[in-house]
C-alpha cells in the first residue's frame, strides 16, 4: 500500500535541545524506530551530511533503515569541524507542497528530508507564510526573483518611410480541446496525457492492471478495514492512496478531490515513478 512508504517515513519525529557533542573517529550509531538518514547525519554532525552517511554504509534508494541496525559513522567525523553557514529558508505560498517545494529547490533527500528538517508530520498541514528551513545542499530560493531591465530610449526617426500596405490576416481555427469519456477507459487515458505533460512514466496497462487489483475500477472504494484506516488514514480511491501521499504527489492541473478518477491516478503513478520507477514496475500490494 502507498500507505506504509509514507507513513513509516514520518512516523515519528524527535526534537534535541542541543546539539550533540562530534563523535570520535570511526563510531557507530545504532538507528531508532522512526529515524531517517537526514536526521541521524544532522545529530551525530556528520560532515558532507545523509548522503556521505548513505555512501558509507553502502545504503542506496529508496534509504530504507531498520530499527537496531548500526551504522557506521564517516571516519573523518571530528569535534573540529568547520561551522555551517546560515541554512536557506523558503516561505509557504498558495498551493505549495513538500513535494513541489523539494523538487524547485533540488532538496537532497527530497521532501522525507524537507519534512524532517522542519518536524512537519502532515502532509496537508503547510500553512501559507510559514517560513521552512531548506536542508544543506538545496538551491537558495534567491534565485527566484526576477530582474527588469530598463526601457531603452527610443531612437529618433530620421527617414520617413512611405507606409506599406497592410497584409491581409488569416484568421485560424481554434483547435477543440480533447475530451475524454466518463469512464474508466477515459480516465486513464486523460491520466496519461497528464503524465506525459510532466514526464511521469507509465502505460494504460500498467495503470488497469493495479486499479483492477486495488479497487476493481470503483472510483469511491475506501478501505476502513486495514492498519491504515487504523490510523484514521484509509487509502481511497481507483488506485488506493491514502491522503498524505496523495498530497505529497499531487500533480499540478488536477482536482485535489482525492476520489477524483484522473487525480487519484497520477498521483498514485507519481508516488510509483518516484518509489518505484514507472507504475508499470508494480505488480502487487504497495
Amino acid at each position: 500500500m502507498f500507505a506504509l512508504a509514507c507513513t513509516a517515513l514520518l512516523s515519528t519525529v524527535q526534537s534535541a535541545s542541543a546539539a550533540p557533542a562530534a563523535k570520535t573517529l570511526g563510531t557507530t550509531h545504532t538507528v531508532q524506530d522512526g529515524e531517517t538518514l537526514y536526521r541521524i547525519a544532522r545529530a551525530e554532525n556528520v560532515p558532507g551530511g545523509w548522503q556521505a552517511l548513505a555512501s558509507a554504509n553502502k545504503i542506496s534508494s529508496p534509504y530504507t533503515l531498520m530499527a537496531g541496525q548500526v551504522l557506521t559513522l564517516p571516519s573523518d567525523t571530528s569535534p573540529s569541524a568547520p561551522t555551517k553557514a546560515s541554512p536557506s529558508t523558503y516561505t509557504v505560498q498558495p498551493g505549495d507542497t513538500l513535494y513541489r517545494i523539494a523538487h524547485k529547490y533540488q532538496v537532497p533527500g527530497g521532501w522525507q528530508a524537507l519534512a524532517d528538517a522542519n518536524d512537519v508530520y502532515r502532509f496537508d498541514r503547510l500553512a501559507i507564510g510559514q517560513v521552512l528551513v531548506l536542508p544543506d545542499g538545496s538551491s537558495s530560493p534567491a534565485g527566484d526573483t526576477t530582474t527588469t531591465k530598463a526601457a531603452t530610449p527610443a531612437k529618433a526617426a530620421t527617414t520617413t518611410k512611405a507606409a506599406t500596405p497592410a497584409k491581409a490576416t488569416t484568421t485560424k481555427t481554434a483547435t477543440p480541446a480533447k475530451t475524454y469519456a466518463n469512464n474508466l477507459d477515459g480516465w486513464i487515458k486523460e491520466s496519461l496525457d497528464v503524465m506525459a505533460q510532466h514526464g511521469i512514466p507509465g502505460s494504460y496497462n500498467g495503470i488497469y492492471r493495479n486499479l483492477m487489483r486495488e479497487s476493481s475500477g470503483n472510483p469511491k472504494a475506501i478501505n476502513l478495514w486495514d492498519s491504515n484506516a487504523a490510523k484514521g488514514i484509509p487509502s481511497k480511491g481507483l488506485l488506493q492512496v491514502i491522503d498524505p501521499t496523495f498530497q505529497a504527489y499531487h500533480v499540478p492541473g488536477t482536482s485535489w478531490d482525492i476520489y477524483d478518477p484522473v487525480a487519484n491516478i497520477t498521483a498514485a503513478c507519481n508516488y510509483a515513478y518516484h518509489r518505484y520507477g514507472s507504475i508499470d514496475n508494480v505488480n502487487g500490494p504497495y
